[in-house]
């Protein structure tokens, strides 16, 4: 609890958009705990946890001059935070949708026994970029049905009432969508996206 004689939010955040990297730090040491807490409730892993707290800080710090002193900062903080979270979400659904494109297992749970070296973790960042750019390349016909069934996660009838057509016409383009990934890509990413079971 704030004692009466510190500064409020507001007023570190102020100076802290004046370039007060002091009141920031104050700011992050005042609020580094319970944020931790409400990431974690939503990040499952601890170690992902705190990489997203350090993101939302970062984040924070350079919307600053978005920041309206009016307003609670707790609440401010937490949206950025939300954000953060949803942001590594989706980053995890390419990454479990790259096992489904490619007709790869995904693993339930990693084995802790087995972490991947960095080179490892280097081939697979590259995989996961090769696969996003492919993604991006697909005629929009077939991107759109893809990407709100395998990353959204959406039924192929959900993906057909946002797009206008029909459950049927959204399974032939994922098919078409896939086949089409399967030719863009070299083959050796198949093997780079096997690692990503042991991220």
């Amino acid at each position: 609890m704030r004692e009466a004689s510190e500064p409020s939010d507001a007023s570190l955040a102020v100076a802290a958009r004046a370039g007060n990297e002091v009141a920031f730090a104050a700011l992050m040491r005042r609020h580094k705990g319970w944020l931790y807490q409400f990431i974690r409730r939503y990040v499952a892993d601890r170690d992902e946890a705190y990489d997203v707290l350090q993101e939302s800080f970062v984040s924070t710090w350079a919307a600053l001059a978005r920041y309206d002193p009016e307003r609670p900062f707790e609440a401010w903080l937490r949206r950025i935070a939300l954000n953060k979270c949803r942001d590594r979400a989706r980053r995890n659904a390419v990454k479990r949708a790259a096992f489904r494109v490619l007709g790869l297992e995904v693993a339930s749970k990693p084995d802790e026994n087995a972490a991947p070296s960095a080179d490892a973790r280097a081939r697979v960042d590259s995989a996961l970029q090769r696969l996003e750019a492919a993604i991006a390349q697909l005629p929009r016909t077939l991107k759109e049905p893809l990407v709100l069934t395998m990353l959204e996660g959406l039924s192929h009838r959900e993906a057909g009432d946002i797009l206008g057509t029909n459950a049927k016409a959204i399974e032939t383009r994922v098919y078409r969508a896939k086949r089409r990934l399967a030719e863009m890509l070299d083959p050796e990413i198949l093997d780079d996206m096997t690692e990503l079971q042991t991220y």
